[in-house]
């Protein structure tokens, strides 16, 4: 019988490690043969069905989440018509919760619960050699019209997980995903990680001998998919470690981790490693005390503010702060607040979510008890709450937007600090300008990075003690600062720059010749690097905020990680 294992991810970009995973461990524990397919939601079902139909599979198996459940329902209705012979396997946490009904709605023959590694093997082994199903750990079938679940499955020994990257062509231009834990030590009850029971971890050994893999192939990035990276500081520590010993240069690791489990070791030790190799997510949620208790969290944010402090002295790990809109308790006047507080905390991606009702957390169980209004389909976002309603949700939707675009773009960042403190408090400003933004209809479409610029000029010239010429100033470096732009706005049009062309030719050639400042152009003659690199002369300096003019040069061959160039303030003469 031919085994096909199709994941369905969100964007391109991204790889599914469970279908993965699942098929190397039937692999390698019971010489079990798997084809993995990829695709994503962009695209059309119908090039997916032909895809699966050409490969005429016994046994297919998805994995469901709530970004695809709704084309993995359609495609198993197609599939049963055009494959009617082909059993189909469905499984992952959109169907692990509310299996029976899943399989009594969609034309799936099989729900797999929870873990799967070991009861896809045992499934595929059963279905080989006409085995009953009844031993099948974590199985939902029907037996003629009766539904029968198999109790599940239990954990799996870590040390058998498999690695399954041995192949890189396949992940070209996209994520890497790692695993190194399953669980999680919180009970947060909007999340489905609470629902396993304590943590369990790989094996150290093994798993430094993977990660040297990624070093060693020097990939991009690779994103631990572990829910509390630190909850064993030993652990955590080693890894770290380990990755900073055999640092490439290049790689950069990103960690969910929460922020009350740093020691004073930890910090010590993060504040040498390389700018861009670590980058950490920190769920804040919400910094109202109420909200936390419904929630079930026990952060302190004063700790977690206090942390990010300390994690921020270094400038040298990037740092991501989740807040979420529609929690228990929390109205539009205490998310104000919330935002604040991380805004506050500058940090270097703002993620601003909305709660979702997943079946099998917490929250879902009390929605009623909570007044929580969700959509009835997947992703199940709520709509309204008891503290929050949909009118009030609207406007945070709208200030998530230019949140994004804005703040997590990196593309304005000597823009915003002005401009935001001439509006009282963050919040304030994006308020203000999400309905400047949706009074001018900006909200209809898309903007190409040059209309983004203008929106905000335009915004932020009507605001209260706005210096017009400053603005335009601070716009124009971080323009620079992202891009050599070869379009500037129509009001973009002082230029201090151009009258000293020929001492900016005497400057690369300097520079070039000195060997500190473009290295990363060494070879290269000064005009070559004109057009490459770029120097920009400012009335004032826009790094300090001094008031004397300075000259900046900005090199695009040394970025962070969101693509903004280094900026430096130069002496065009000795």
């Amino acid at each position: 019988m031919k085994k096909l294992l199709v994941g369905i991810n969100a964007k391109f970009i991204h790889s599914c490690l469970a279908v993965r995973s699942l098929g190397q461990y039937a692999k390698e524990q019971y010489g079990i043969d798997c084809e993995v397919c990829e695709y994503t939601i962009n695209q059309s079902e119908d090039l997916i069905l032909a895809e699966i139909y050409r490969k005429q599979p016994g046994l297919i198996g998805f994995s469901c989440y709530i970004w695809n459940i709704e084309m993995v329902e359609r495609l198993t209705a197609n599939l049963k018509k055009v494959l009617p012979q082909t059993l189909i396997l469905l499984g992952g946490p959109e169907v692990s919760f509310d299996g029976e009904r899943t399989l009594q709605e969609t034309k799936a023959d099989f729900i797999l619960c929870g873990e799967g590694e070991e009861a896809f093997s045992q499934l595929c082994l059963a279905l080989e050699e006409n085995m009953p199903l009844s031993n099948i750990p974590s199985l939902i079938y029907k037996k003629g019209v009766q539904i029968i679940t198999n109790a599940l499955a239990e954990p799996l020994d870590l040390g058998k997980l498999p690695f399954v990257y041995n192949d890189l062509k396949a992940y070209e231009n996209r994520i890497l995903y790692y695993e190194a834990q399953r669980g999680c030590p919180f009970n947060c009850q909007y999340c489905l990680s609470s629902v396993d029971k304590g943590v369990r971890f790989q094996p150290l050994a093994k798993v430094k001998k993977e990660l040297s893999f990624f070093l060693e192939h020097r990939v991009r990035q690779v994103k631990f998919v572990d829910r509390t990276f630190n909850a064993n500081r030993t652990f955590a520590m080693e890894i770290w470690q380990y990755l900073n010993e055999y640092d490439n240069g290049v790689t950069n690791f990103h960690f969910e981790v929460a922020a009350d489990l740093f020691t004073d070791e930890m910090i010590s030790f993060l504040k040498l490693v390389r700018p861009g190799l670590f980058q950490f997510e920190i769920g804040v949620q919400s910094t109202n005390g109420q909200t936390l208790k419904a929630i079930d969290r026990k952060d302190s944010f004063a700790h977690i503010s206090e942390v990010v402090g300390k994690l921020q002295i270094g400038n040298n790990i990037h740092l991501h702060l989740d807040l979420i809109a529609g929690l228990p308790r929390e109205d539009f006047a205490s998310f104000r607040n919330s935002f604040n507080d991380v805004y506050g905390l500058y940090p270097d991606q703002f993620q601003l979510g909305f709660l979702k009702l997943l079946k099998g957390s917490g929250l879902r169980q009390r929605q009623r008890e909570f007044g929580l209004v969700c959509r009835d389909r997947a992703p199940y976002e709520v709509l309204f709450t008891g503290d929050l309603p949909f009118g009030h949700m609207l406007r945070l939707k709208g200030i998530e937007e230019l949140v994004e675009n804005y703040y997590n773009s990196g593309r304005f960042h000597k823009s915003l600090g002005y401009l935001v403190k001439l509006t009282g408090t963050p919040f304030d400003f994006f308020e203000m300008f999400r309905c400047f933004y949706e009074k001018n209809g900006h909200h209809l479409r898309p903007h190409a990075k040059v209309e983004q610029y203008d929106v905000l000029y335009k915004f932020g010239i009507g605001l209260p003690f706005c210096d017009k010429e400053k603005l335009r100033w601070l716009m124009k470096f971080d323009l620079y600062s992202h891009e050599k732009a070869k379009k500037l706005p129509s009001w973009m049009t002082e230029d201090l720059t151009l009258p000293r062309r020929e001492e900016i030719y005497v400057f690369y050639r300097r520079a070039l010749q000195e060997g500190i400042l473009l290295r990363e152009y060494q070879g290269l003659d000064p005009k070559q690097v004109y057009k490459m690199a770029h120097l920009e002369i400012f009335p004032f300096n826009p790094l300090t905020g001094g008031q004397a003019e300075t000259a900046v040069l900005f090199n695009y061959r040394h970025t962070d990680i969101l693509g903004n160039a280094q900026a430096t303030a130069v002496a065009l003469k000795k």
